[in-house]
């Protein structure tokens, strides 16, 4: 019997900086109102969408919303107000415990009365025309818009203006070998629908110790691992605001244990990012900050854990990658806003900063990323300036079992899936 010799693998490296530090909050003061950070983006994006008006209509007047003259074209740049009928309000949350009558939720907040506004320093006025259609913008948008106004005080659009992709580094020389990044979502360990079996699969897999000799050349050129948010489940029913049992302590405290032990196993071989998510021990609004390293007893000792922000952003091997919170069709509109969260602080809790907008994206990244989707999904977009992402949508770990792997020198992704049965 021949016996084969022993061949001995060694991970490949990538070099790592973390852009995460406009997201971290060193000084937490909640007595500032939102119109600061409003004002900080139609600042920024203003002064940018002014430098590209030259190459777009050059021909027309630029000029303030109370500065319009009846039906006279022109451009004017500002901030869009999506007005929404089904919009929750505060107000009719209040309505709801004096009415007998339950109000139906609906589904979703999109109506065919919606309409948009446009606004700056010096006023606001409703658009009107079919070039800007509510249902693709938000409230938060800043755009630059060509059309006159009408004698009914309304702004009809004629064409309209993005700032499109942030300018982009080329594909770095580093990544011209094959390097590779997985991404995990949604492990919602502690639940009931949580496999541990899964989870330890996707681990022995990154870890070299799952499969053939060629499975673990391949584990081999992973360099990096993303879990992109939602990894535990705690009972909720429990955090009442009284003193906990000993044994409610330990039903808590149990989901951490288990992720820490699991993440223990990556870490001890793979540099690993670990980022909250909205059912995480994490604050709600944006930007979330980095979970607690007294959480992960375990995986914290290693120098290759990380507890990153949400948003995350960081450059591996010289590329760029984002973090978001979208499908693939928002994704590719944001990235054409440049911006993280165009809703926030209207739709999506936000930190109120008053002399920045850390959600603007200043450089457009090689890989934007989306945690805890239904299902997977990836497109190549292309920008005018010869710029190109990734977009990704990372499904929930817990009920697919799938993880995606990025490779770092083709942009090319692709799934990595597990089962438990025959």
């Amino acid at each position: 019997m021949e016996i084969d010799s022993e061949i001995n693998l060694h991970r490949k490296q990538a070099s790592y900086i973390s852009q995460d530090e406009k997201f971290v909050m060193k000084e937490v003061y909640r007595g500032q109102q939102y119109s600061q950070i409003y004002f900080a983006r139609l600042h920024l994006m203003r002064t940018l969408l002014y430098s590209l008006l030259p190459n777009w209509k050059p021909h027309l007047p630029v000029t303030t919303i109370l500065g319009l003259e009846e039906a006279k074209e022109c451009t004017i740049v500002g901030t869009l107000y999506k007005h929404m009928k089904l919009k929750p309000s505060i107000l009719d949350e209040y309505s709801k415990t004096r009415s007998a009558v339950p109000l139906v939720k609906p589904r979703n907040f999109v109506h065919a009365d919606d309409y948009l506004v446009l606004e700056d320093e010096s006023g606001r006025i409703k658009l009107a025309g079919s070039v800007l259609s509510p249902s693709v913008y938000v409230t938060g948008n800043i755009v630059a818009l060509h059309g006159k106004e009408t004698d009914e005080g309304e702004f009809v659009v004629l064409d309209v203006l993005e700032p499109g992709l942030s300018p982009q580094i080329e594909l770095p020389l580093k990544s011209r070998e094959d390097k590779y990044v997985v991404f995990v979502s949604g492990l919602h360990v502690g639940s009931s629908s949580a496999n541990p079996l899964l989870f330890q699969l996707l681990v022995d897999h990154i870890t070299g110790h799952l499969g053939d000799e060629k499975e673990q050349n391949l584990a081999s050129q992973i360099v990096h691992v993303v879990v992109a948010g939602n990894s535990v489940e705690l009972p909720r029913g429990l955090l009442n605001g009284q003193n906990l049992a000993p044994k409610d302590q330990a039903r808590l405290s149990s989901p951490i244990k288990e992720l820490d032990i699991m993440l223990t196993q990556i870490a001890a071989g793979v540099p690993l990012d670990v980022m909250p998510g909205v059912d995480d021990p994490a604050n709600a609004s944006l930007p979330q900050q980095p979970l607690n390293r007294c959480l992960f007893p375990g995986s914290s000792v290693y120098n290759m854990f990380r507890s990153c922000t949400n948003p995350h952003s960081f450059d591996l091997d010289e590329m760029r990658y984002s973090e978001a919170n979208d499908k693939l069709e928002y994704l590719e509109r944001t990235l054409r806003w440049r911006h993280l969260a165009p809703t926030a602080p209207n739709t999506l809790e936000c930190y109120p900063f008053t002399d920045r907008d850390p959600f603007l994206m200043e450089s457009c990244p090689h890989v934007y990323f989306v945690g805890n989707q239904d299902k997977y999904g990836s497109r190549l977009v292309k920008g005018s300036e010869g710029q190109m992402v990734r977009l990704i949508c990372i499904p929930k770990f817990c009920e697919t079992g799938v993880a995606v792997v990025l490779n770092m020198r083709t942009l090319e992704c692709h799934t990595l899936s597990f089962g438990t049965q025959f």
